[in-house]
């Protein structure tokens, strides 16, 4: 069946398997012209009221929509062309992007389609108690809205930047007003525009935001930045904060498939040799595709689907039609799509790619040597995809530790029968067990096999989103946290090389990278021994008075992050300098030490 107005397909995996704008929600509409009558709980409301009823009673103000209180409480800081709300007030939201970058084939949709503009926005609301914080799943309205990036630069309109919206109907079967996203959701824009609440998730999210990486003046921008806000019904401000909708149009083909480049993916018809840089490229590749395969065959089953397409696609895309990948080749990417009997679309193009020559440096695409043959398509030469805390790993000559390979292995394994594209993904646990830090997921580079875990302090959730998969994006932690909510996005783990993806993190506990300070989430720091993230203890000075007495009884229970000599490791390292009050004075660590039971005593049994 077509994909029609009434069931677009998601083109990102949370619409596989969380439902489209319709699903279980006491959220808005995409258009905020419908909202649930839900409330929060009647002790909250009462509280809130009385509140309210006693600061108008004495004058003050109280939160409303022009108030400067992004966070319901504290005020604002400025960085660049964006405010930074402080990190005081008594709700925390926090808002990511699905992936930590999204892709579209740039600015023209009249040849062919791989991905159209589409990102992803996820939120969660937490009230921060005294004890165990709250998820706040009802009763409110959570909202995205465009801001200037760091530059001072708009991003709010992207319908005048691309001509996507003149081709959705013969690619998606959809007719969309302009800037309005295949799941309904507006670009973002000065005006606010409302998330819906997914209870299998427990997120709020904007699904399909058709963002595109052109400021408002023409210039380039890859990082556009939106501030999320959360209100109560009656419309009062409870907190908000800032995040990114990543997007690059650097995934193209350009580099063996424009004309007069490789002599090898030259069309027997010869090159196409347009003026126009993104058409000639693509309609090269049609060419090529006619000369390599007959899709007659498949014609019939393609009409059934509502897909008009002629022998040649080449002639296809001449006679005004378009070619969405898809159609013919499968993709958990766009569920309803392809023919049987055709390879899916991540099988296809990685597998047929493999053994090609990289036109940079002479080595196969497939290579282990080749470390940056995933940049040949994927946006990394300029956008930089993995910044984030696996991209700033270093070696000592200053090149990336961890590249696309150490985690998906290489071509030919992404390529392989049988792996299922955006399902079978590298997870955490891969990496990160048994007290270690590894730097390579996969153990076998020709498979992509991935290291067996030892331990799940670490990992991702089983059976997540679907029986037999595991994926980051999808799972929580502690508390039902998403872990994307603390950690940040894939490919984008906290802290990011890009100032843009920090100020959420920076403005939930002062320093950039894991939120793991106890009180961006909580009124007074819980006191625990194991019932922290990945069954941490108390972080900061109540832990100094509290440790003692664990460590007598359990001593063993702190190698886990400590070492097996208890002198440290990758896993005590502190986020940010810390000065404790101690039994003799005061101590001070520097950020990046590793703990020990040395620092301060004579190991785990001295004084």
């Amino acid at each position: 069946m077509r994909i029609q107005n009434s069931m677009i397909c998601s083109l990102v995996l949370t619409a596989l398997f969380v439902g489209g704008c319709g699903s279980d929600s006491s959220g808005g509409s995409p258009d905020g012209s419908e909202y649930s009558d839900v409330r929060l709980d009647g002790d909250y409301i009462k509280k809130h009221d009385d509140e309210k009823s006693q600061k108008e009673e004495s004058g003050e103000q109280t939160s409303n929509n022009s108030g400067n209180n992004q966070n319901g409480g504290g005020g604002e800081t400025s960085s660049g062309g964006t405010t930074i709300p402080t990190a005081s007030g008594k709700y925390r939201l926090l808002a990511w992007n699905d992936l930590g970058m999204h892709c579209m084939d740039g600015n023209d949709y009249s040849v062919f389609s791989i991905l159209p503009p589409y990102n992803t926005l996820n939120a969660q609301l937490v009230e921060r108690r005294d004890g165990d914080a709250k998820k706040i799943s009802s009763g409110v309205r959570i909202t995205y809205e465009a801001v200037p990036s760091l530059n001072g630069k708009w991003n709010t309109v992207s319908s005048t930047k691309t001509n996507f919206w003149q081709y959705t109907q013969k690619l998606f079967g959809a007719n969309l007003a302009k800037d309005i996203g295949l799941k309904g959701y507006p670009v973002q824009s000065k005006t606010s525009h409302a998330m819906e609440y997914q209870s299998a998730h427990e997120w709020w999210i904007a699904e399909g935001i058709p963002t595109v990486p052109q400021n408002d003046d023409g210039s380039t921008n890859h990082y556009p930045m939106v501030k999320v806000v959360a209100k109560d019904m009656q419309g009062n401000l409870l907190a908000s904060t800032t995040t990114v909708l990543p997007v690059s149009d650097e995934m193209d083909c350009r580099k063996c498939h424009a004309s007069n480049t490789n002599p090898d993916a030259k069309p027997t018809a010869g090159w196409v040799n347009l003026p126009d840089s993104q058409k000639d490229y693509k309609y090269n590749i049609l060419r090529l595709h006619d000369d390599e395969n007959d899709i007659s065959s498949y014609l019939a089953a393609l009409k059934a689907k509502g897909y008009n397409y002629q022998p040649s696609l080449y002639e296809t895309a001449q006679s005004g039609t378009p070619v969405l990948c898809a159609s013919c080749h499968q993709s958990n990417a766009l569920p309803g799509t392809g023919v049987t009997g055709v390879p899916p679309l991540t099988e296809a193009i990685h597998s047929k790619h493999a053994n090609v020559t990289d036109p940079l440096n002479g080595q196969k695409l497939d290579n282990q040597a080749n470390r940056n043959a995933c940049y040949t398509c994927h946006p990394g030469a300029t956008t930089q995809c993995l910044r984030g805390a696996m991209g700033n790993a270093k070696n000592s000559d200053g090149t990336m530790k961890m590249q696309c390979q150490s985690c998906h292995g290489g071509m030919s394994a992404v390529g392989k029968k049988g792996r299922e594209g955006w399902l079978d993904e590298p997870n955490c646990q891969s990496c990160h067990q048994d007290g270690h830090r590894y730097t390579e997921a996969v153990t076998d580079f020709a498979t992509g096999t991935l290291r067996a875990a030892l331990d799940n302090r670490f990992a991702t959730n089983p059976d997540t989103p679907v029986k037999g998969k595991s994926l980051y994006r999808f799972s929580t932690g502690h508390k039902g946290m998403q872990c994307s909510a603390c950690h940040g996005s894939t490919h984008a783990v906290y802290p990011t090389a890009r100032e843009e993806d920090n100020l959420q993190s920076k403005s939930a506990q002062g320093h950039a990278g894991t939120i793991n300070d106890c009180t961006a989430c909580h009124l007074t720091v819980p006191k625990t021994a194991d019932g922290g993230p990945h069954g941490m203890h108390t972080v900061g000075q109540d832990w100094v008075k509290m440790h003692e007495d664990v460590a007598e009884k359990n001593s063993a229970s702190c190698r886990a992050c400590h070492g097996a000599d208890y002198r440290g490791s990758v896993l005590s390292k502190t986020f940010a300098a810390r000065t404790f009050s101690v039994e003799h004075g005061t101590k001070t660590f520097a950020k990046g030490h590793m703990v020990s039971c040395y620092d301060c005593h004579n190991g785990p049994g001295g004084d």
